[in-house]
């Protein structure tokens, strides 16, 4: 099956020697990639434990009021959006502030939009 190779004892253990090389710094490589993946999945999993369930998003005015409610991971909460708990997001959603027509988050407290 493995007719390429050369009959003699030197060369053959050439071959390995080279070979061994190629598979310790594959491995070594392998060893490297796993770890990035790791660190990249605590990362990832620290994000997500560290997202808001519930956003607050305030309005560009200068008394910077309530403008709407966002579920956590929502695309339309800006960047003036602030986390807040389930309970802040619907006394907001009751006072008045409108829910995001996106996300829903009315929807997903259970309260129906006044």
């Amino acid at each position: 099956m493995f007719d390429d190779l050369p009959d003699d004892v030197p060369r053959l253990e050439t071959l390995r020697t080279w070979h061994a090389m190629w598979v310790a710094r594959i491995d070594a490589k392998l060893a490297q990639a796993r770890q990035r993946e790791a660190e990249q999945a605590r990362a990832a999993a620290a994000r997500e434990a560290e997202r808001p369930a519930w956003l607050l998003d305030y309005g560009l005015n200068r008394d910077r009021e309530p403008a709407a409610v966002h579920v956590g991971d929502c695309r339309m909460a800006g960047g003036r959006s602030k986390g807040i708990d389930a309970d802040t997001a619907r006394q907001a959603l009751a006072g008045g502030v409108r829910a995001c027509t996106l996300c829903r988050p009315d929807t997903e407290l259970g309260m129906l939009e006044q």
